[in-house]
């Protein structure tokens, strides 16, 4: 009867942390690092211009620690981009590399944004449940992205939508439907959905 239980337990656990977005950005770093991942590297102008656009089947993203100034500070803003068995390095300006499969919604939020609600809440307990829903389950969210100097950029918008932090200064990961999207040295604002609708 114990074992019976036992197996039970790690079976709804299992099903439980399969939802979870945490153990998915988990699984797509280690996927990262093992298989790579098939992305579009894109880089900006400040007038959000493209300067060049690269893909690839099999892309690692990391932070060059051989620009890191000592061996206690990891902080380098060199990014190391390995696609298929060549390489790339990068810093400076604004870089989008997304996975195959999110699509920029761009021209669908392109206006001004100007959102109003009149919903009350308790601030410290909306903060607690907006951090439990990035960690399990991610919130409809819209990413619009925008260069060092404000110029719009892109935008992308999902229904499972959360934030990590990358070991890259000045960047961000997000898991947006199961696809990774890579931020680097660009300005963005993140609204759930029903804001703008």
């Amino acid at each position: 009867m114990k074992k019976k239980t036992l197996i039970i337990s790690m079976v709804l656990s299992m099903m439980f942390l399969a939802g979870c977005q945490d153990i998915k950005m988990w699984f797509k770093g280690f996927e990262e690092s093992f298989k790579g991942l098939e992305m579009v590297i894109q880089t900006y102008d400040e007038q959000s211009q493209l300067i060049d656009k690269i893909t690839g089947k099999s892309v690692l993203i990391e932070r060059d620690t051989t620009f890191d100034t000592n061996a206690e500070t990891a902080d380098s803003s060199v990014i190391q981009i390995t696609i298929g068995n060549k390489e790339m390095h990068h810093v400076g300006s604004s870089m989008i590399i997304a996975e195959k499969g999110l699509e920029n919604v761009f021209d669908k939020y392109a206006e001004t944004v100007d959102a109003q609600t009149i919903q009350r809440g308790v601030p410290v307990i909306n903060s607690l449940v907006n951090d439990f829903k990035n960690s399990f389950s991610g919130k409809e969210k819209v990413v619009l992205i925008r260069s060092q100097n404000g110029t719009p950029l892109a935008t992308y918008g999902g229904n499972n939508v959360s934030l990590y932090k990358t070991d890259v200064p000045k960047s961000t990961g997000l898991l947006i439907d199961g696809q990774y999207l890579f931020v680097y040295r660009c300005d963005y604002t993140i609204y759930d959905r029903a804001l703008l609708e």
